[in-house]
């Protein structure tokens, strides 16, 4: 089956992994952590874990495609989707979840980059669109994901949740996971072309040349810097934004739910849009425009207590986020040669993990010693002092001139 064609199922079988990843982490792992003795550093340290396996390995995961072809290492992170989900039902203590997590981490590590290297391998120059496309439907897994684990702890538990309650749901993360990779093997068949090695020495050169012509090119490192500048702030809002909105702002938690809920929603309804603006007029002045609007919409969320005004900032803030986000990945796929596609994504996805976790870390650090408009304002200032450097830095509009 052409790879194009197979882009539908792909796009099913991304949906069932990032459920079943969903389902194994927000809200039931803190709450798993926490019956499990946890303290809060601990639980910090559980939830994020699974993001620093991403930071040292989505770049090796991703040239590994390159050398020995998609499938193969597309099949073998969605193994780990559909295995380690499992081992849950055999934690005890905190201390073994956390080396759950850590190994867990490594199926979003091998098959993100591989994910979007497959669809950049048969999107041809509809690449802004179908990487759009793609993502919406991962986000929307990671989006029913979360409440179903929720719904299903809140249905078992009588009172406090038991062992067995989240033992439930960890099977359900399982089987859906176990379901992604039945998907993947039947849509995944037949031979592929991938240019042989002669040699152990050989294949690792290929290996190694991949990865040092990526990280060498400072078009690659400026664009996927962009994204990675911009999640700092959506990791920060993640962490933040309900705790303002209830503490500072007067908001119930409901209304905080809102607040993200429609920043997301916003994210995964424009980007298809603005993935097909960016193939048809460039990449470069929606990621520059989407920068400005998360800039300055992320600035003005100190400034604001009215809820429908913050309605309208998240808003806001979800359209920037897509502009970026759309572009981004994108242009880095125009700018490096295909047969480097999977490093070249494997070094887009450890940026974007390394902005997404230290979001949270930056802001409560500064929130420590300052209050939320100063810190806000210095990290809405880091987007936009970025846009003269990327401008610098990358020339190449990419998609189709106008």
């Amino acid at each position: 089956m052409p790879l194009l064609n197979q882009y539908n199922s792909l796009c099913a079988v991304g949906f069932l992994a990032r459920f079943s990843y969903a389902l194994a982490r927000t809200p039931v792992l803190p709450l798993f952590a926490l019956y499990l003795g946890a303290g809060p550093e601990a639980i910090g340290l559980v939830v994020g874990i699974s993001t620093v396996t991403g930071i040292f390995f989505k770049l090796p995961a991703g040239a590994l495609s390159d050398l020995i072809g998609r499938k193969k290492t597309l099949l073998a992170g969605l193994v780990v989707f559909a295995v380690i989900p499992f081992t849950y039902l055999l934690v005890g203590n905190y201390q073994i979840l956390i080396l759950i997590r850590f190994l867990h981490g490594f199926a979003t590590a091998i098959y993100g980059p591989v994910a979007m290297a497959v669809v950049m391998d048969a999107a041809g120059d509809r690449k802004g669109e179908m990487l759009s496309w793609f993502s919406s439907v991962t986000i929307i897994g990671n989006l029913v994901g979360a409440p179903v684990g929720g719904f299903i702890l809140y249905r078992l538990a009588t009172g406090a949740p038991s062992l067995l309650d989240f033992q439930v749901v960890y099977l359900a993360s399982g089987v859906a996971g176990f379901l992604s990779l039945l998907l993947a093997l039947t849509i995944l068949r037949g031979k592929e072309t991938v240019e042989r090695s002669k040699g152990l020495r050989e294949s690792l050169g290929r290996f190694a040349a991949g990865i040092k012509e990526v990280l060498s090119d400072r078009r690659v490192v400026a664009t996927s810097s962009m994204e990675g500048l911009q999640n700092l702030t959506v990791g920060a809002l993640e962490a933040f934004l309900p705790i303002y909105a209830v503490t500072v702002a007067g908001l119930n938690e409901f209304q905080a739910g809102l607040l993200w809920g429609v920043q997301v929603l916003v994210t995964i309804l424009s980007k298809p849009l603005m993935g097909r603006t960016s193939d048809r007029y460039g990449r470069r002045p929606l990621i520059n425009a989407g920068m400005v609007l998360c800039a300055l919409s992320f600035g003005a969320i100190p400034l604001l207590h009215n809820f429908y005004l913050l309605l309208i900032t998240a808003t806001c803030f979800g359209l920037g986020e897509a502009l970026v986000t759309s572009s981004s990945a994108a242009l880095v796929a125009d700018i490096c040669q295909q047969r480097h596609f999977g490093a070249a994504m494997g070094a887009f996805g450890t940026i974007f993990d390394v902005g997404h976790a230290a979001g949270p870390i930056v802001a409560g650090v500064l929130l420590a010693r300052m209050d939320y408009l100063p810190a806000f304002w210095i990290m809405g200032a880091l987007l936009l002092a970025s846009i003269p450097v990327f401008l610098m830095s990358v020339t190449h509009e990419g998609g189709a001139t106008p």
